[in-house]
């Protein structure tokens, strides 16, 4: 075996298994077994796998215009994309800016916020304020702005500093808000960076609108500029179509996305921003322009596939899958949090995380997680637990009973690790 997968540890992982073919919510391997694939293949497969509406806008496009440079030059599919996202995010949002993937999101959102100050000659306001537990990619800005750690440690010396704060998940919130504020005062903030009520790769830890509100009114009272990294959250997950949706008062002013951008079919990253942040780039000094841009920045074949998604994620019967997800969701939490090997069962929208009990902190090296998921292969699920948390976050053309034969299969694996014990 010649390739270097990620995540992997080569010397004691399994064998990687050869998949060949995907439909709907499964993926065959070579030896024609059939998986229920219950992550979206890492989040990113909205509508399943090898739809061919989406397969068709692809063939279409290529056959009309593949790939042109986007410094000087623009295209109907980039236009539309824009378009169509604009019109089911934040009003305030109005600018669109193209990238790879969800790390490039970020790192793009992480500019777009250093260099507006920058712009105006605000010197003072250098710092990032972040949440522990959390996880915006593995590019080197991506890194410094999430959680350090095992991931992070062989190049922590190259990163920059950032300010840490708890998220403000039950029974932290004001200690919270306490130390975020604290931060604030000290007028250097410049930015303030999150995943809006569900922190993905941090163990499916979430934490309430109000929370979230709060601490963006007062990025609003100190003007700290707020960064909304949705690259998991965005395109329904959350229950609405974007999780910054749930807030009342306050609306992030830059938003990150990928992932379920294309519906999983290629990479695409995209930031978008407030009126504001891009007013000050705009200048007779070519020194104010962001600069930034990839050799595939809005790949037309990427965003025609994107825009396919999109129609298929506004109509109604995307909804209803959604919702379905959601209730079954709901009341399979009520039956597996009475279950007293589970510590705590959360729910976020069609995102379901399990947190078993164990000798062990909870964190993404718990030994836990290779005895579940060998378990779950074995029994053709794919669920990749994030150490002792176990999460569905399935497509949403998954039907009912497949969904069914999840839950039952998460039940048994955590009966074979009471019988292990």
């Amino acid at each position: 075996m010649n390739i270097w997968h990620p995540y992997t540890q080569h010397k004691t992982a399994s064998t990687p298994i050869e998949m060949i073919r995907g439909q709907d919510a499964y993926l065959f391997d070579a030896q024609g077994n059939q998986y229920i694939d219950a992550i979206s293949s890492w989040w990113v497969t909205l509508h399943g796998h090898a739809n061919p509406i989406l397969a068709a806008a692809i063939a279409k496009q290529a056959t009309i215009l593949e790939q042109v440079i986007f410094a000087g030059f623009t295209h109907p599919q980039a236009q539309k994309l824009a378009d169509n996202l604009l019109s089911i995010l934040p009003k305030n949002q109005q600018k669109v800016f193209f990238s790879d993937d969800g790390s490039t999101a970020v790192e793009v959102g992480l500019k777009m916020a250093f260099q507006y100050w920058h712009n105006q000659g605000i010197t003072h306001k250098k710092r990032i304020i972040a949440l522990h537990n959390a996880y915006h990619g593995d590019t080197f800005g991506a890194m410094a702005v999430g959680e350090r750690g095992g991931f992070t440690a062989p190049f922590a010396p190259f990163l920059f500093e950032v300010d840490f704060v708890l998220a403000p998940t039950p029974n932290y919130e004001e200690e919270s808000l306490t130390k975020f504020e604290s931060l604030l005062k000290t007028g250097e903030v410049a930015g303030f960076i999150f995943e809006p009520l569900v922190q993905g790769a941090g163990g499916m830890c979430m934490y309430s609108a109000e929370m979230l509100d709060r601490m963006l009114d007062l990025c609003k009272q100190y003007d700290v500029i707020s960064i909304a990294d949705e690259v998991m959250t965005g395109f329904g997950r959350t229950g609405k179509l974007f999780a910054s949706l749930h807030l009342t008062c306050n609306m992030p002013d830059i938003f990150c996305l990928s992932k379920g951008l294309t519906g999983g079919f290629l990479p695409l990253g995209i930031t978008t921003c407030a009126g504001k942040i891009f007013e000050a780039f705009w200048s007779d000094s070519k020194l104010h322009t962001l600069f930034h841009g990839h050799s595939f920045t809005a790949n037309p074949i990427a965003c025609a596939v994107a825009n396919a998604s999109f129609e298929l994620l506004i109509s109604e019967n995307c909804e209803k899958q959604r919702q379905n997800i959601i209730l079954s969701h709901q009341h399979f939490l009520e039956k597996i949090k009475k279950n007293p090997l589970v510590k705590q069962a959360r729910q976020q929208g069609t995102i379901l995380a399990i947190e078993i009990e164990t000798s062990e902190k909870t964190s993404y090296f718990n030994h836990i997680r290779d005895i579940l998921y060998e378990f779950f292969i074995k029994n053709h699920i794919l669920l990749r637990p994030l150490g002792n948390v176990v999460y569905i976050l399935p497509p949403y053309c998954i039907s009912m009973d497949d969904l069914q034969k999840v839950y039952d299969v998460i039940e048994r694996g955590i009966e074979e690790l009471r019988m292990r014990n």
